[in-house]
């Protein structure tokens, strides 16, 4: 009686009913997607099945203590880059374990469904660098700029490994999330602003440099740094798509179309009228905007400002260095994620392959967020294990 008492006090049971309701948002919006007849499968019951196993992840992550992750960071790390690097060396052909979809080659295609190696990378990429940024405090008690310089080494040597490969795939948007989580964990981990401050802008200098020379030297692009014609064509479409109405700006048209003509209320449960293809996975957001209207779209925008904020509440109550930084990696992740498919469908943002989380179809999607997520579930139910507890043990 006591051990499921002390259960049910230290469950996160404010998280697990945000989830339930993502659950039910995802198979509605999942179910009305199919009403245009552009899929022979019928995605509800696997969405299902991939929530069912994301929770069993959830279940079983939440069990282990966070001192046991932190010893665990650089092997999973190592397990991540390892899948990755054998991604590479799949057999493409047809029907193959390796092929590629829609130009990249970031699947592993099994019989239970396809498998996307960087989505469980994400993850174990955050446990390595809040190990890392961890262990760098405590041999560095007194920082300095020296010191924060050769965190900042550690970092970048960390991030260029999984990056390189998944440039390589290639797969934009999933990179996009890695430096979205470093540029989170480097400002969390208490780098000078002395530092940060000319590192930001740079970044910002050659990203508005590479925009300029996609619009003006795509040759020299191209010839130098191996950009494919496609990356362009969804800069062209981004910026003017109507101008790219029967190619590359197709796709962006009619997402507008569809939540516009959702107006205030919606057109209601299966009244959509605008075809959007691929509107299970990656614009599932249209689905929403298009039948439950700017009203709708609006509570499931809210409901993910809840998730981050009850994630940043958990974060500020964690007392260990290495749990907090994870957290803090988790919530970068989350918010990157629903920030670039949300704006990717209303032209605030290019269009890039990355799902919104809890809610589009996909089993690497939600089994790597329900990885990320059973991380938090496991620091916050061991929380008061953890509380008076120094972590200056060796491990």
């Amino acid at each position: 009686m006591e051990n499921k008492r002390n259960f049910v006090n230290r469950f996160d049971w404010t998280l697990a009913f945000i989830l339930f309701t993502f659950l039910v948002i995802s198979l509605l919006a999942i179910a009305s997607a199919q009403t245009s007849g552009q899929y022979g499968i019928n995605y509800v019951p696997l969405q299902l099945r991939w929530y069912v196993i994301g929770a069993f992840i959830i279940g079983v992550i939440m069990f282990f203590e966070p001192d046991q992750y932190k010893k665990m960071a650089w092997y999973m790390y190592g397990a991540g880059i390892a899948l990755l690097v054998l991604l590479i060396f799949m057999p493409e052909g047809k029907g193959q374990i390796g092929e590629p979809v829609n130009g990249a080659k970031s699947w592993f295609h099994t019989p239970l469904g396809n498998i996307q190696p960087s989505e469980f990378m994400k993850t174990f990429y955050i446990l390595a660098l809040a190990r890392l940024i961890s262990k760098h405090h405590e041999v560095y008690s007194l920082r300095s700029i020296k010191s924060d310089f050769i965190l900042l080494g550690k970092i970048a040597i960390t991030l260029i490994i999984p990056l390189g490969i998944i440039m390589k795939q290639p797969d934009l948007g999933s990179a996009l999330v890695f430096f979205a989580i470093t540029a989170a964990l480097v400002i969390v981990a208490g780098i000078s602003w002395k530092i940060l401050l000319p590192t930001f802008l740079g970044g910002a200098v050659v990203g508005g440099s590479l925009l300029w020379m996609a619009l003006y030297m795509q040759e020299f692009l191209e010839k130098t740094f191996g950009f494919k014609a496609y990356q362009f064509a969804r800069i062209y479409s981004w910026l003017d798509p109507y101008s790219y109405s029967s190619s590359d700006g197709y796709h962006l048209i009619t997402s507008l179309n569809a939540i516009g003509s959702g107006e205030i209320f919606g057109k209601g449960f299966r009244g959509r009228e605008v075809y959007v293809a691929e509107n299970h996975t990656d614009f599932i957001f249209t689905v929403i905007g298009e039948e439950w209207g700017f009203i709708g779209a609006s509570i499931v925008i809210c409901i993910f400002f809840l998730l981050i904020y009850h994630l940043t509440k958990t974060t500020l109550l964690l007392k260990d260095p290495f749990s907090t930084y994870v957290c803090a990696g988790i919530i970068a992740m989350i918010t990157f994620h629903v920030f670039e498919n949300i704006g990717m469908t209303i032209q605030l943002l290019p269009i890039t392959g990355i799902p919104l989380p809890f809610i589009s179809y996909g089993g690497s999607s939600l089994m790597g967020n329900a990885l990320a997520i059973g991380l938090v579930f496991s620091m916050r139910f061991h929380y008061r294990t953890y509380m008076f507890t120094t972590y200056d043990e060796e491990d």
